[in-house]
């Protein structure tokens, strides 16, 4: 098992790593295509543009508009014979977030290469599953898109219609994972209907206030869940802490022109994207976990057992935890 997570773990940390001048929606796809290939049982979906806007993925293409390279959906599942729990894993893929029309600035910029090691980490330990033969069948889902400026890029003021036809209004475009991810998690929801549905996402600023940079912060209404997802995060040294999904800050995503406001101009920002998250899960919703680990995606020096750069957060507790699940 310590091979296959190290090798995951490390092919997590090489797409994250990757320069976004190399890294585009349809590279990361061709990395995971080569990578599924040494798996025989192991199968791979990978939507276009145009596949993307026949089945209404409003959100990725809204993001993904503004960029010459187009977006993508990963679909990489391992189905192996005899398991009898279904996890759909997703994760947030941006493989450059410029911040969009709402630019960031330049020193923001500099790391956002990583904005896609969400994605990186669940395609990683889907793989990883796979290598280990374990009695699971897992599902990936990886939203890839390049938030650019350009005359196609979304705007605020605009509302995205989401995959199933739920509504967003866009109040800051440099807010673009949590509307890919609604995207991603409806789908699952509707489509694959899972036992068990977790996002990862480097998804908010707020979550490194709150936690520091090693800490992810966990949220999830499922106490059950919500303690098997930290003890596995314990017993790899990926830290996690649970966060509250605050019923009383449903107020704030309310919208006059649209389902939802994606992006509300108010604190706490983290919880806020979660809640947005949740609406979108669907009948997967008493069984969904959401994963804000953007902090411990990124080590800025050698600490223990990270390298300076990306870590491949999520990997070990992921495996760790689907091994559990493979032993029940």
């Amino acid at each position: 098992m310590a091979q296959a997570t190290a090798r995951a773990t490390l092919f997590a940390r090489d797409l994250t790593n990757a320069p976004s001048m190399r890294k585009s929606p349809a590279w990361f796809a061709a990395q995971v295509r080569r990578a599924a290939q040494r798996h025989p049982h192991v199968s791979l979906v990978v939507r276009d543009r145009r596949a993307l806007a026949a089945e209404g993925f409003g959100g990725i293409l809204a993001v993904g508009g503004g960029s010459a390279n187009g977006p993508r959906l990963v679909e990489l599942a391992w189905r192996p014979r005899g398991a009898r729990t279904h996890v759909v894993l997703v994760g947030k893929g941006i493989t450059f977030d410029s911040g969009g029309i709402c630019v960031k600035p330049r020193d923001a910029m500099l790391l956002m290469r990583k904005d896609m090691a969400g994605a990186a980490a669940v395609v990683a330990a889907t793989l990883g599953a796979a290598a280990l033969g374990l009695r699971v069948r897992v599902t990936a889902l990886a939203p890839l898109a390049e938030n650019m400026m350009g005359g196609d890029a979304f705007r605020p003021g605009d509302v995205v219609r989401h995959y199933g036809g739920t509504t967003s209004e866009i109040h800051n475009t440099d807010a673009e994972g949590r509307l890919v991810l609604a995207d991603a998690l409806a789908y699952a929801a509707r489509r694959l209907r899972p036992d068990v549905l977790v996002d990862l996402a480097t998804l908010t600023g707020a979550s490194r206030v709150a936690l520091g940079t090693r800490t992810a912060a966990l949220y999830t209404d499922n106490d059950e869940l919500a303690a098997a997802l930290s003890a596995a995060a314990a017993q790899t040294g990926e830290r996690v802490w649970r966060l509250p999904l605050v019923e009383e800050y449903l107020e704030y995503l309310r919208s006059d022109v649209a389902d939802y406001n994606h992006a509300p101009e108010t604190s706490p920002k983290s919880v806020l994207a979660a809640l947005y998250l949740r609406e979108f899960a669907g009948r997967a919703r008493p069984n969904w976990a959401h994963l804000d680990m953007s902090a411990p995606s990124w080590s800025d020096r050698a600490d223990q057992e990270l390298v300076k750069g990306a870590t491949g957060w999520g990997v070990r507790t992921l495996l760790r935890w689907l091994t559990g699940l493979s032993e029940t």
